[in-house]
């Protein structure tokens, strides 16, 4: 069985440090940059990742745990660590029948090496993973039917309000406190946490615009209604999900260089990225302080 206690023993370390960087791309526009460390959290159970799995295993009570991702989903390796640290079982499906036949790439390795399951669906099936009938037909060939079933990303309702806690540590202390977002469970908690006269930014590191609606309806499952303050730059996805470029790479280490922070390139580069332009246009007042949370490391 999981519950609070068992939880609290794996030693997370909350709240996260608040850590103040002097950085003068943000210095010169009178911006004050504040770093909130999620990825200090749990050396395994990462920054975001802690905060949305753990009412989920919670919820879970000891049933195993069936979820969902690509192949280099961070989601997929946070539920295998905790299906080892706390002995569950845990099943991972994972999008795209073709990789079955491949060796296992390190992020799916480290997952097998955990203990979890990786069942492989084709891409149609997977994108059809909530309907019902298909959710049922996945289980019952992954022969989990009786799981606690955790989406993609670990965005649920459960997820949602685990992350409410974020934007309560930040209460008070920043004007704008900004987010990458994949799935959006992040950000809807996050925006609910803060006091009414802070704002939440998301910068979704997904192309194609979709994740205003999907945020949205987090908040309304897990409140009731839209809650917080809270928009969202999609300018700043470099291509998409897993995806990087030259100029982001280098961008990521520049940044290591300045504050000797192990930048994470697939979240937490574009989130950085993206606040440096945005206080490069003027989009955030002077005087005011920014909180970036840093959901990840390398």
């Amino acid at each position: 069985m999981t519950g609070p206690d068992v939880l609290a023993s794996l030693r997370p370390r909350l709240p996260s440090p608040l850590q103040e960087v002097e950085d003068v791309r943000f210095a010169r526009h009178g911006v004050r940059l504040l770093l909130k460390r999620d990825d200090l959290i749990h050396p395994e159970l990462i920054g975001n990742k802690w905060r949305k799995l753990a009412p989920n295993l919670d919820a879970a009570a000891g049933r195993p745990i069936v979820t969902f991702g690509g192949a280099y989903s961070n989601h997929l390796r946070a539920t295998a660590a905790a299906g080892r640290l706390l002995g569950l079982r845990t099943t991972g499906v994972v999008r795209g029948q073709e990789l079955a036949d491949r060796p296992l790439n390190p992020s799916l390795a480290r997952c097998a090496a955990d203990g979890m399951l990786l069942h492989f669906v084709d891409r149609s099936t997977y994108r059809a993973k909530a309907e019902p009938r298909t959710l049922a037909a996945i289980l019952r060939a992954a022969h989990a039917e009786d799981a606690h079933v955790v989406p993609e990303g670990g965005s649920n309702t459960e997820a949602v309000r685990g992350c409410v806690s974020l934007g309560g540590e930040l209460s008070g202390l920043a004007d704008v406190v900004a987010v990458a977002c994949g799935t959006g469970g992040t950000l809807a908690g996050l925006a609910a946490g803060l006091a009414p006269d802070q704002r939440a930014l998301g910068i979704p590191v997904l192309k194609g615009g979709f994740l205003t609606a999907e945020i949205q309806t987090l908040q309304e499952r897990a409140f009731g209604r839209r809650r917080g303050v809270w928009s969202l730059d999609d300018r700043f996805h470099f291509g998409g999900y897993a995806r990087t470029t030259p100029e982001l790479d280098a961008f990521a280490a520049d940044f290591e260089q300045r504050h000797g922070l192990p930048v994470e390139r697939l979240y937490v580069a574009k989130l950085l990225y993206g606040l440096v332009i945005l206080t490069e246009e003027g989009r955030l007042a002077p005087g005011s302080t920014l909180a970036a949370v840093i959901t990840g490391r390398p």
